[in-house]
């Protein structure tokens, strides 16, 4: 057995099995190998039926009689149940949100239970085991199909943890464990070369490749497995920051310009925004003007909420570069790329630039698929011109646009800098060394890089995710900006909010509503989110609640042009109520609306939930936020009350990382490309920065993997980064 073996030269496969590992991405005998247990189980005692005990934690084996899937007496929550019988007695399971756990069974079928009895009108309960079907019962306990080999524990046996893996329809968590077991046995993991230098092993005490695997997939006690996710933790942290540290090292190889701009122009041109900075624009606009002054390239990341003012830092500095004069030359100015997400969000942001520069003599232009703009207009020096492609490239070739907003067209071929100087990417998290790369100018010199985000992110993922960019954070609000008023809504004050919202539609008001899905779940899939869709909650509004307004939908699985219309049409008042997926996060300011209902608000993390409420902190009016949650369970309404408490999107983001378990963080993963196991590291501040530390004094000391060969393979094989 080797490791590049296909899956099929050594286990029998059922088609669906195939589909499964195919979905799973997993294909070759190391993918099986390193596909992780999400979590190990603790199975408690083995027990008959009748020896269990209020609050125990147990194992027991029996055979279905009866399964069931219904909705619970008074909060309506979907489960499943199934009733299972041994020769002592019987007892029920139950899985609340998760009827299609008792799906799985059937009548007969034989299994092995484990989870948390708990007693209620006097009968016994496992409350949402983990279960697995079994051949036969056993004749007396014995500790089942994870302890088969070596002699069986006894009754009171308490060590028992058997691995619970990632599945999608069609594979199993038994199978996996089965099939790894082989993979182990075989002795392919003599094998094995660690990627982890043994100096980096022993100073952490993390176990070796081989002694990991062992670990994570048959651990013989917790300490074992603690130890196994731990080191595959730290590995995962360890090869993004080198990812990213290599990524710096080779930006940082190259020159830029050195910028020295003149402190009383800065002031001048600040002075006339008609409000003042805050002190952590002020220290902001100072980091990065010290960083402009050094000649070597800078990467920041400025992390805001909402309303934080960082467009102003933009505007300022962008300030600082375009009145600065091309290294040996009396004439012309080093040039500014502003770069957004949407064509929409580049719009708004060429108008906000022109309210900060009018006046100033300073060109600013707006190239997008829709066409190219220059400001000032010759006709009217307070406004804009159309203006062709062809000329626009023109003038920016030859520098005489110093200011170019556009999206990511910014950085293809057809646009040409003179002097391009700086950089600054609006939102922009997977903007990594590959396109940085395309920034390297003829002369080898390379602009200085901003990257803005108004998304909160914990200091350990932003230091996992950005760990090749120095971060600094507007933690201030600008003086008299009114708070978003915000309300937990139970179900029975809807009808309620409803007519208050109708008020302020009334008064010329807008709203957002929020909801977590898209289409309505397929009845017939037990696994489907049950949650309100965008596109069934815009036609009831429309039918029942508010018909005299217009109603719009807009979600990521419309056409970027689709999009930005309805955006535009919602900017613009045409539109009253916006129906949305999360996607409005990132969004255009619509100052007028002043009222956001987020659905499933339990579902969003809470970052998200105050980034989506960010989107209603635009205009002077008072703004309002109305949380609608399935759940009114005292953890859920634990993390939604923390969204009044918390000062800011930073301290949320760190106090939802404590409130939510590492299972809950997947989606988040997903969303930055770290796996599970990746996402348990971002909880211990500790772990990343060893990790970087780590990453940056091996690059320091062998820049070129010469004494580590085995870690420039590792590196290649990631060759797709994680972020890019």
């Amino acid at each position: 057995m080797r490791l590049s073996d296909p899956i099929g030269e050594h286990f029998r496969l059922q088609p669906l099995q195939k589909t499964a590992l195919e979905h799973l991405g997993i294909s070759t005998i190391e993918d099986l190998l390193y596909h992780l247990p999400s979590r190990h189980v603790d199975a408690g005692k083995l027990e008959t039926i009748e020896a269990i005990e209020d609050k125990e934690r147990v194992t027991v084996f029996g055979q279905v009689t009866k399964v069931n899937i219904k909705k619970s007496f008074r909060s309506r929550i979907p489960m499943g149940e199934a009733t299972i019988r041994d020769s002592s007695g019987t007892i029920k399971l139950l899985w609340f949100h998760q009827p299609y756990m008792a799906k799985k069974l059937g009548p007969g079928d034989f299994v092995r239970a484990s989870g948390q009895a708990s007693r209620k009108s006097g009968a016994f309960a496992i409350m949402n085991p983990e279960i697995e079907k079994v051949p036969e019962l056993p004749s007396d306990i014995t500790p089942g199909l994870f302890h088969k080999k070596g002699p069986a524990p006894s009754a009171n046996s308490s060590d028992m943890l058997y691995p619970v893996y990632p599945e999608t329809r069609g594979i199993t968590s038994r199978w996996f464990f089965h099939a790894i077991e082989k993979i182990l046995a075989s002795g392919i993991l003599n094998t094995l070369v660690d990627p982890i230098p043994k100096d980096i092993l022993d100073r952490y005490n993390l176990p070796a490749l081989p002694t990991a695997l062992v670990w994570v997939h048959t651990p013989r006690d917790e300490k074992h497995a603690i130890a196994a996710r731990k080191r595959f933790a730290f590995e995962e942290i360890f090869f993004i920051q080198l990812e990213r540290q290599r990524g710096r090292q080779l930006y940082e190889a190259s020159s830029a310009f050195a910028i020295k701009q003149n402190a009383r122009d800065v002031e001048r041109f600040v002075e006339q925004f008609g409000f003042p900075l805050t002190g952590a624009q002020a220290r902001a606009i100072d980091a990065i003007f010290v960083d402009f002054a050094r000649g070597i390239p800078m990467l920041r990341l400025l992390e805001g909420d909402v309303g934080s003012g960082k467009t102003a830092v933009a505007a300022t500095t962008a300030y600082g570069v375009v009145t600065t004069r091309p290294s040996g030359q009396s004439f012309g100015s080093l040039q500014v790329a502003y770069m957004c997400p949407t064509e929409i969000l580049a719009t708004q942001h060429f108008e906000s630039f022109i309210e900060f520069f009018v006046g100033s003599g300073i060109e600013i232009g707006l190239i997008t698929g829709s066409g190219c703009k220059k400001f000032p207009s010759k006709v009217n020096p307070a406004g804009w011109t159309d203006i062709s492609r062809a000329q626009f490239l023109k003038w920016v070739a030859n520098g005489e646009i110093p200011i170019v907003i556009g999206t990511h067209a910014l950085i293809q071929k057809s646009v040409k800098f003179k002097y391009l100087a700086y950089v600054i990417i609006d939102e922009q998290h997977r903007f990594g060394t590959a396109q940085r790369a395309k920034l390297v100018q003829k002369d080898g010199r390379v602009p200085h890089l901003l990257s803005m985000t108004a998304t909160p992110i914990p200091r350990t993922l932003a230091l996992t995710l950005y760990g090749d960019l120095d971060l600094t954070l507007l933690d201030e609000m600008p003086r008299g900006r009114k708070q978003v008023a915000t309300e937990i809504v139970p179900k029975a004050r809807r009808e309620k909010i409803y007519e208050e919202i109708r008020a302020r539609l009334n008064e010329g008001r807008q709203a957002y509503i929020i909801c977590p899905r898209i289409d309505e779940p397929d009845p017939a899939k037990e696994m489907a989110l049950n949650a309100r869709s965008v596109k069934e909650e815009a036609k009831r509004l429309k039918a029942r609640v508010f018909p005299e307004f217009e109603i719009a939908v807009l979600h990521s699985k419309m056409k970027p042009k689709e999009k930005d219309k309805v955006m535009a049409a919602f900017a613009e008042g045409k539109t009253h109520i916006l129906v949305a997926t999360s996607v409005v996060e990132v969004g255009v300011n619509v100052p007028n609306a002043t009222v956001i209902v987020i659905e499933g608000a339990e579902r969003f993390g809470l970052a998200q939930l105050h980034q989506l409420r960010g989107r209603v902190l635009r205009g002077t009016h008072q703004s309002y936020c109305y949380l609608f949650s399935e759940s009114e369970g005292e953890k859920t309404m634990e993390r939604l009350r923390a969204l009044s408490s918390a000062k800011n999107g930073f301290e949320l983001s760190e106090m939802d990382l404590a409130l939510r378990g590492s299972g809950e963080l997947s989606t988040s993963g997903k969303q930055w490309g770290i796996s599970d196991i990746g996402m348990e590291a971002i909880k211990n501040l500790k772990m990343v920065e060893a990790a970087r530390t780590e990453a940056i004094r091996l690059l320091d000391e062998d820049p070129a993997f010469a004494r580590h060969p085995e870690i420039a393979r590792e590196l290649e094989r990631r060759e797709t980064s994680h972020f890019e």
